[in-house]
């Protein structure tokens, strides 16, 4: 693809290199702090998490290995994707067409290891108060490894039939030479949409809403042989803990859907049905829920402040500091 003489170009030696972006200077500096800030607190959050869970032995728990692997997934997407996606939609892609084939291939198994692992979670958390009787024999440490392992392993298997074709040509769906545009058929997005979202939706939602069933019965059942004399008072308290459950269920099905929905709304109605600034905008949202994902699993656990504060202070290079009370 030729361009016209007097063109600003990407690579001016190349006649067959794209135009730069055309973006006010002062959006797109602006644009890219914004970014990069979410990149730089994605990384951190995650972080704190990931030595928190790796360091001290009270948090070894099968749970916490599950929000270890969110953490690491989530992770790389700060790393990883979120930087890269700056570079790509804010200027020109300078790592050439196998670079970006493979970040095309790594970011969407990043996102969607990430989705992978809240459901792991949901289904834990699930049989933890659904069934508690027979959680110790049903999520045991080799089970909840070997269903992160097959959740990495899954999706990196996933996306190399995904992208076969993109992986072994390169480039092969750039028009010019500093670009990096993804390229997904109309039947293939449908599998996408159906693998990683309804499917796991449909899967989140079912088991949060039995898990609040199941505990607003048990607040009941313990409500009801209250004496009567403490009846009014456990009735106020017993409804706090109602709703308080209620806020922070539907608070994390309605935060994961309102990053990840637009997303897929868009890419199951096509390229053309938002502008450029706007795909961007449901893109970028669809990656800031790593950003809240520590706040939502994490943030309001009373070991995660305590476990902070250790890091921050540097008291867990100290001996024995793997031994400490956290809980």
């Amino acid at each position: 693809m030729e361009v016209e003489d007097g063109a600003e170009l990407c690579f001016p030696q190349l006649n067959t290199s794209c135009r730069k972006p055309t973006f006010m200077w002062s959006d797109v500096v602006l644009l890219q702090i914004v970014l990069y800030f979410v990149s730089v607190l994605t990384v951190a959050l995650n972080l704190l998490i990931i030595i928190s869970i790796s360091h001290f032995r009270q948090l070894h728990t099968n749970t916490n290995t599950l929000l270890l692997s969110l953490a690491v997934s989530d992770f790389f997407v700060g790393l990883v994707v979120l930087p890269g996606e700056t570079l790509r939609q804010t200027g020109c892609w300078f790592l050439g067409d196998l670079m970006c084939s493979l970040y095309k291939y790594v970011s969407f198994i990043i996102a969607t290891t990430a989705v992978e692992n809240i459901v792991l979670i949901s289904v834990d958390r699930y049989v933890a108060i659904c069934d508690p009787l027979h959680y110790p024999t049903r999520v045991t440490e080799r089970r909840v490894k070997l269903c992160v392992c097959l959740c990495w392993l899954g999706s990196f298997f996933y996306y190399s039939l995904f992208f076969k074709d993109d992986l072994t040509e390169p480039g092969r769906y750039n028009s010019c030479y500093g670009q990096c545009v993804f390229v997904i058929s109309y039947i293939a997005g449908i599998v996408d949409l159906v693998v990683t979202f309804i499917t796991p939706v449909t899967v989140i939602i079912v088991l949060y809403m039995r898990v609040f069933v199941v505990a607003v019965s048990q607040a009941r059942a313990m409500r009801s042989h209250i004496t009567a004399v403490t009846l009014q008072r456990s009735v106020t308290v017993t409804t706090k803990s109602e709703l308080k459950a209620a806020r922070t269920l539907g608070g994390v099905v309605a935060v994961f859907l309102l990053c990840f929905c637009p997303y897929y709304c868009v890419s199951l109605a096509g390229d053309t049905a938002l502008n450029g600034s706007s795909a961007a905008f449901v893109l970028y949202l669809y990656y800031f829920n790593s950003c809240l994902n520590p706040l939502i699993y994490a943030l309001f656990y009373p070991w995660f402040r305590k476990t902070v504060k250790l890091i921050v202070t540097l008291k867990i290079l100290q001996p024995g500091s793997r031994e400490a009370n956290v809980l």
